[in-house]
């Protein structure tokens, strides 16, 4: 109780600490349950071990990042974006793949030894970045030609990320995009407007659907009135990316067709592409209430379960643990969610608020993605599950963003002044 205390008075955020330590320790306890298997593997079996050492230098990490400024964050956000797509540039030359990616180019490696993901650090230098070009927006942001700055600064990494290709990070990158412009202030109805040619781009694949919503775009337009120019462009687009999703489909290669086919019917490929999610969903399907036991799972002890360790590691929550322990998971992230965005709220500048918030979104598309791929509800992308999934550098950079929301709400109690907050 008493380090409680002395915690309290500094300032930092002890609910949110808590809340990151315990999902840390859920997820490093997994991690160790994934590698009990009845054919031991080293590499997986001593990946908990691993995790932990991890853990300890996102610590480490954390204090001395807690110790600086809010102001130094912000001024570091150009050299850590700039770094950033630098490493996601020489990763399309030398990079590696890994596990369910193994053909995305994702990985920098030393040696035969993965060293980390650029990515994951890019994640989080385009959320700084970002919020420091819209707190830098003294001016309400009204049309499309507003938003070219932090278009630029999102559209950048999220093309090299795609140049991989990478779709799962690709997901997170426009999440904090639009996560963060909503936060800033954006009118909903332009935000719509700008993810409209995306929209269009995947109800292509049925014509009627595809109809109704250019009905609805049409009058959407009409209602809320942008430029002429820019209105038309959002309407040509459109139909432009109505019509060439054929085109594109083609140009996809085989593993990920059978990715998006799989998505929609699971049976298209029960040994091939459909494998991943029909053990997944059998994991946790057997896991019942209470599920079979800790590291007792037999989908997993099997080795049915694919990257049990790293992707697929909440099949192995809820076959073990069952739905108790899965809705204790999602509450503890749903905790997370709250008090970050609480942080945000309270921040007493645009800068940091829009730091919080960016980081908030990250997490959640993070958590939606890999759990509805472990459900078949979104397609298998790769994506991790934060501070549960097998990663050092994933594990740290989760971390940093938890020491630089423990900063931000240290230092500011007040109301953001920021444009639209």
């Amino acid at each position: 109780m008493a380090g409680i205390s002395v915690l309290r008075r500094k300032g930092i955020d002890v609910p949110l600490l808590v809340i990151a330590l315990l999902l840390t320790g859920f997820g490093i306890a997994m991690v160790f349950s994934a590698g009990q298997i009845d054919s031991p593997s080293p590499i997986i079996e001593n990946a908990w071990k691993r995790q932990l050492g991890w853990f300890g230098v996102s610590l480490a990490a954390t204090w001395i990042i807690s110790r600086g400024s809010v102001r130094l964050i912000e001024w570091s956000a150009w050299p850590l974006y700039a770094l950033s797509c630098t490493l996601l540039l020489l990763v399309l030359f030398v990079g590696t793949g890994a596990g369910t990616a193994a053909s995305v180019k994702g990985w920098l490696s030393i040696g035969g030894v993965r060293i980390g993901q650029p990515a994951e650090l890019a994640k989080l230098a385009t959320t700084l970045m970002l919020a420091r070009v819209l707190a830098a927006q003294r001016e309400s942001i009204r049309s499309l030609v507003d938003l070219w700055r932090p278009l630029l600064v999102v559209g950048i990494p999220w093309l090299l990320v795609m140049a991989q290709p990478d779709l799962g990070t690709g997901i997170v990158f426009i999440g904090i995009c639009f996560a963060m412009l909503f936060w800033a202030g954006v009118a909903w109805p332009l935000l719509l407007l700008l993810a409209s040619p995306g929209i269009s781009l995947v109800l292509a694949f049925s014509t009627g659907i595809w109809g109704a919503w250019f009905l609805i775009l049409v009058a959407l337009v009409l209602w809320y009135r942008p430029y002429l120019l820019e209105g038309v462009v959002i309407v040509m687009m459109n139909v432009i990316m109505g019509g060439v999703a054929p085109i594109l489909w083609d140009k996809l290669k085989p593993y990920q067709q059978k990715r998006l086919l799989v998505f929609l019917d699971p049976n298209v490929d029960p040994q091939g592409s459909s494998y991943h999610v029909i053990q997944s969903k059998v994991a946790i399907g057997s896991g019942g209430l209470f599920g079979k036991g800790f590291t007792l799972g037999s989908q997993k002890r099997l080795k049915f379960l694919p990257e049990r360790h790293t992707d697929f590691i909440f099949s192995v929550v809820g076959e073990e643990l069952g739905f108790i322990g899965v809705s204790i998971a999602l509450t503890l992230f749903l905790a997370l969610f709250l008090r970050t965005t609480r942080v945000a709220s309270r921040a007493n500048d645009a800068f940091p608020s829009l730091v919080a918030f960016g980081l908030v979104s990250a997490w959640f598309v993070h958590v939606m993605v890999n759990v509805g791929m472990t459900l078949n509800l979104m397609p298998v992308t790769g994506i991790p599950l934060p501070f549960f999934s097998y990663g050092g550098s994933f594990l740290l950079v989760s971390w940093t963003a938890v020491a630089v929301l423990l900063r931000i709400s240290a230092e500011g109690r007040g109301q953001p002044d920021a444009i639209g907050l």
